[in-house]
């Protein structure tokens, strides 16, 4: 027995050791840290084995670099937006004095440049997305881009990828990026047909295999699609038949995806060739008024197109929402499967609900991650104590990342509220400058209210002891859930 305990003994102090060198080899926040450490240290061997999947960084070498020719034109589109704001800074049509400050902000920390006079259409319905989406697919001329966490090999999946190959056969150049973990069980021979024809089609930054390597984190959660360069799409959808309410687990997919004309298009186009560069080295594109066919349209919305991941320390959409979470005057109406937020989010909502703010945020009424769901949960009831209303949608899953503040400004995209958006994923937002489309997302909002139900501080007080104890557990690991 004494040979067991000191090989027990051993082991312990092994681990401890091994623990804080791997916890403070790289730079983390503090959050990040004791969650490691506590995950390290009292989960032996397993707690490594999560750390494989979960806490390793990516290394800088495959964090993607902007070629030198990109980045020459892009910070000559940079210094001719500078000037045109400053030019209309006092003209009617110029963005509110609130919404400035966000846009500065974007220009300065992510060189987002706004757009103006966008015509955008709000879709929130799968079966209408894939109609829009493939009507326009069938019409390009000259390019296809693609880029998407999941694009499952089901109905749909096929579907798109029959539809691809047709385009490439006619001539079409046709470029697809998808996740290797998100489109997990998609084998990379699933685009071969694609590529018989003279398409293109890799994982992100080439992880071929989720398996071969296996981080969950640093993923690209993006959802762009480019046609022409002249029409853009980006959301919260992906491609798989669950997105069109074919699965029994999940059932109908409550989503939010926008149909872009205009110049707002240039951003989506600008984020997707920066992610083929960094992806495909040796068929880089280059930034060319080919890829730029804006369309002039007579359209009302002003917008950014927003990106931030761990290539930036800045975390440029989480900035945002904080933005715009502390410029709230009447409302702050925020969808969002996941609300994990940090220190500063919740404070910042804390501040809005505690001035008089209606803060209203609406999540799943359902799990699609247990431990996310229930750190989800904890969040609510603190909020929610803090005289912020928490609706649980019920009619089926919500998936939904929107957030519209006061009557005149609108986020929409693929960022949720949470540790993994904010800084190890990979995201794209559409910040919107519009009373019609804040309007239009606000109507959303409401009647997705007809299909939820408000839960109360009490109401999470009234919960199992078991399920409050999954809560508070999951809440110490949401720094790396």
């Amino acid at each position: 027995m004494d040979w067991v305990h000191l090989i027990l003994q051993i082991i312990i102090y092994v681990n401890a050791v091994l623990a804080f060198i791997t916890v403070f080899r790289e730079p983390r926040d503090i959050a990040a840290t004791w969650a490691w450490l506590l995950v390290l240290v009292f989960l032996p061997v397993v707690g490594f084995v999560a750390y494989a999947f979960v806490g390793r960084r990516l290394p800088k070498n495959r964090l993607f670099q902007i070629r030198e020719q990109e980045q020459l034109q892009l910070d000559e589109r940079l210094a001719l937006q500078r000037d045109e704001l400053s030019s209309e800074r006092n003209e009617a049509d110029s963005v509110t004095a609130t919404a400035l400050g966000t846009v500065n902000l974007f220009i300065e920390s992510d060189q987002a440049f706004l757009t103006r006079n966008n015509r955008i259409h709000i879709i929130s319905d799968g079966k209408d997305l894939f109609h829009d989406l493939f009507e326009d697919i069938e019409r390009a001329k000259k390019s296809i881009h693609i880029e998407f966490y999941t694009i499952y090999d089901d109905e749909i999946g096929n579907e798109l990828l029959q539809l691809l190959i047709r385009k490439a056969q006619s001539g079409v150049a046709v470029r697809v990026l998808y996740d290797s973990w998100g489109s997990m069980g998609v084998r990379p021979k699933f685009y071969d047909p694609l590529r018989a024809v003279g398409g293109e089609a890799y994982p992100f930054l080439q992880t071929h295999s989720a398996w071969a390597d296996f981080r969950l984190n640093f993923r690209d959660h993006r959802k762009i699609v480019i046609v022409d360069g002249t029409i853009g799409y980006t959301g919260g959808f992906n491609i798989g038949d669950q997105y069109l309410g074919r699965k029994a687990k999940f059932g109908y997919w409550r989503d939010t995806h926008l149909r872009i004309v205009g110049a707002g298009v240039y951003g989506l186009q600008s984020r997707f060739i920066r992610d083929w560069n960094a992806t495909s080295r040796l068929n880089p594109l280059a930034v060319t008024e080919d890829f730029f066919k804006v369309t002039k349209v007579k359209g009302e919305t002003n917008m950014q197109i927003v990106s931030s991941g761990p290539d930036s320390d800045k975390q440029q959409i989480k900035m945002g929402y904080l933005r715009l979470i502390n410029s709230a005057q009447k409302r702050l109406w925020i969808q969002s499967p996941y609300l994990i937020p940090d220190d500063s989010v919740l404070d910042a909502l804390r501040v809005a609900a505690g001035s008089g703010v209606d803060v209203r945020i609406m999540i799943p009424d359902k799990p699609d991650h247990p431990f996310v769901y229930r750190a989800t949960e904890y969040y609510a009831k603190q909020l929610a104590n803090e005289g912020v209303k928490i609706f649980k949608y019920q009619n089926g899953f919500l998936h939904s990342k929107t957030m519209v503040v006061d009557d005149g400004v609108a986020s929409v995209g693929s960022a949720n509220l949470d540790f993994r958006s904010f800084k190890l994923n990979f995201e794209v937002n559409a910040f919107l400058y519009d009373p019609l489309i804040t309007t239009e997302l606000a109507r959303l909002f409401e009647a997705d209210m007809h299909d939820s139900r408000l839960v109360t501080y009490a109401d999470f007080n009234r919960q199992s002891h078991w399920i409050r104890f999954k809560q508070t557990f999951s809440r110490l690991l949401s720094p790396i859930l």
